[in-house]
């Protein structure tokens, strides 16, 4: 056994294949954690975008008289 390893350890075809190996595996995580990254990010922003408009009605809507707003609000209800 201790040849075998011995053998594949001072092999530098195979040790260049193992670290090409390891090397990808590496990256491929890197990139997967990236993307993650990206999406996060992504959803932050359009958050982010539907609070500001969402901010901007409740502004909209508190800047109304209350007799304007009743008013408003018996439109949406049913009778």
């Amino acid at each position: 056994m201790t040849a075998l390893l011995s053998f594949l350890a001072s092999n530098p075809a195979i040790s260049g294949m193992l670290a090409s190996v390891i090397a990808v595996l590496g990256w491929g995580f890197h990139q997967r954690l990236a993307g993650a990254k990206a999406e996060r990010n992504r959803q932050a922003t359009a958050e982010a975008s539907a609070r500001d408009v969402a901010d901007q009605v409740q502004n909209d809507i508190g800047a109304l008289p209350t007799d304007a707003a009743r008013k408003e609000l018996k439109s949406w209800a049913r009778d």
